[in-house]
């Protein structure tokens, strides 16, 4: 049922967004050269995918968490996606492949050990990972491996039809931060 869901709001959402997505995808072009960010990261069952994103930060940034990133690294257009959460709309490609769902755990960089080894010990990685989740609701980002992996098995062990829409409805509200960038 929720793959079903997880297949049609994606295409809707692709569909109904098109216009928005195209306007993104010309300013990034402006701006950076380079729209679209690609990124290996750790999906269901720990199989390795690559997730697509908005580009907010220059090319050439190394590739690492969020709550790692230098903020001077961010672009102009960059600052209004992420707090926007614009910059997160082309995953919803990923989720018409099945890599991903609208709702599940965020996936993590093979880099993060100390949270992949949170998750694994919970078994948070028999779920296809999420846009959002429980974790980003709670504004708990990639920093905190132990609370994360804690809020994700959560989800994981109550992911019913429920909850489901009421972590889109939470989500689509404005509820959360998501990652934050370091300040220095």
């Amino acid at each position: 049922m929720i793959r079903a869901l997880d297949l049609v709001l994606a295409l809707i959402g692709l569909l109904a967004l098109m216009p928005l997505l195209l306007l993104i995808t010309a300013l990034g072009l402006l701006e950076t050269g380079s729209p679209f960010y690609r990124q290996l990261r750790v999906g269901r069952h720990r199989e390795p995918f690559v997730l697509i994103k908005f580009r907010t930060m220059r090319p050439g940034t190394p590739s690492v968490a969020t709550h790692l990133a230098d903020q001077t690294a961010i672009t102009r257009g960059g600052q209004i996606l992420r707090r926007t959460k614009l910059d997160e709309l082309p995953q919803l490609w990923n989720v018409l492949k099945g890599d991903m769902s609208l709702v599940g755990p965020r996936p993590c960089l093979p880099s993060q050990h100390a949270l992949i080894a949170e998750r694994v010990a919970r078994g948070v990685f028999s779920e296809r990972p999420g846009i959002t989740g429980f974790g980003q609701i709670a504004g708990v980002d990639m920093s905190d491996p132990v609370t994360l992996a804690q809020k994700d098995a959560a989800l994981v062990r109550d992911l019913r039809l429920k909850t489901y829409v009421r972590c889109l409805v939470m989500t689509l509200s404005g509820q959360g931060q998501g990652d934050r960038i370091r300040h220095e």
